[in-house]
């Protein structure tokens, strides 16, 4: 585990303010936040690249803060990947475990291992120059892992990347986490963030100010940074699952009993899903034209927002429509009507995890 505690630092007119969270052993945690709130300085001050003013960072049970760089048993996989560029990517990889006393063989065998991990056994005597940014992901990552560390710690690790390559690298980091290490990953996207974390942490202006599931950050904001995202309200963990309906192709997101109906060409598998409050038509009677998603439910609660109304209505799942201002009015629609909900099989967004 990685017990952050009461952690300070003042850089010119910034200051990291009084941090304190946990990162359990195997865990995928994913600090979260606009640029300039920190989040890389946090991450340079956990590897010893900073020195804290004050505060202290425990790791498996020992006291590092005041540890060199090399014993802290942290690896730090930057933006820019940082790779040497005057050596080959199997010197790269090699690089750490160059003042360890192992054998040649030995050595070679390690970063052959890892080559073969990362998928880039055929790069190992290509230039940094040369590669793709999706290459120079794995070759950094190979050799944060040369150095075996309790945790990795990744800045912005996907933010560079076409939505490809992004994709692949998010597969892989998955899989390293399965594996049993230990991830902080530094991201300003939400999305990024909700499809690989187990938990979030929050960051403004220096401070953490949430530290929770994806699900209880998005539901519950206590950020105007989390809470300014569109249509995040409706956020549901589950599960695609395909068929055939009409002898068509059909794909269906499965959440506890409920079902929608989303794109048909949506793989199957875990993940979330979104909805835009102001994707959902609503209803006083049941509309006419079918709707793949329709459902019945009764409001709950009305509240303004910037634009229009926002109307919560519980039915299978809570979920939040945002209508004109003038609906009530037209419709009659108040608290503790019974409405009809309906939204396109298009206005589902998912993300996988």
């Amino acid at each position: 585990m990685l017990e952050v505690i009461g952690l300070s630092k003042k850089l010119g007119d910034f200051r990291l303010n009084d941090i304190s969270f946990d990162v359990a052993s195997g865990e995928y945690f994913v600090l979260l936040g606009a640029s300039g709130t920190g989040k890389t300085v946090l991450l340079e001050t956990l590897t010893g690249i900073i020195t804290s003013d004050r505060g202290r960072i425990i790791l498996e049970g020992a006291d590092i803060t005041d540890e060199k760089i090399q014993k802290r048993k942290i690896a730090i996989v930057f933006q820019d990947q940082a790779l040497f560029p005057h050596m080959t990517v199997r010197k790269n990889i090699a690089y750490g475990l160059s003042d360890r006393r192992i054998s040649r063989a030995r050595k070679n065998d390690r970063v052959n291992e890892l080559a073969r991990s990362m998928g880039i056994e055929s790069l190992l005597d290509r230039m940094p120059s040369t590669l793709s940014g999706g290459e120079a992901q794995r070759v950094a990552l190979a050799r944060a892992l040369a150095l075996d560390p309790e945790c990795i710690l990744l800045d912005e690790p996907l933010s560079s990347l076409d939505n490809n390559t992004r994709r692949k690298i998010r597969v892989l980091l998955r899989r390293l986490n399965r594996e049993g290490i230990t991830i902080i990953h530094v991201t300003h996207d939400y999305e990024e963030a909700v499809s690989l974390a187990e938990r979030i942490g929050v960051m403004e202006k220096g401070s953490i100010i949430q530290v929770d599931t994806p699900e209880n950050i998005l539901h519950h904001p206590r950020s105007e940074f989390v809470a300014g995202f569109v249509g995040i309200k409706n956020f549901f963990r589950g599960k695609i699952v395909r068929g055939r309906n009409n002898g068509r192709d059909h794909s269906e997101f499965l959440t506890g009993g409920t079902r929608f109906s989303v794109k048909a060409d949506i793989p199957e598998g875990e993940c979330f899903a979104l909805i835009r409050g102001e994707d959902i038509a609503l209803s006083p009677v049941r509309p006419s034209s079918l709707s793949d998603n329709l459902m019945r439910g009764v409001v709950s609660d009305i509240s303004k927002v910037r634009s229009g109304i926002e109307v919560v209505i519980e039915s299978e799942v809570e979920i939040s429509a945002v209508a004109a201002d003038g609906l009530q009015k037209k419709t009659g629609i108040e608290i503790g009507s019974e409405v009809y909900l309906s939204f396109e099989p298009g206005a589902v967004r998912i993300l996988e995890v």
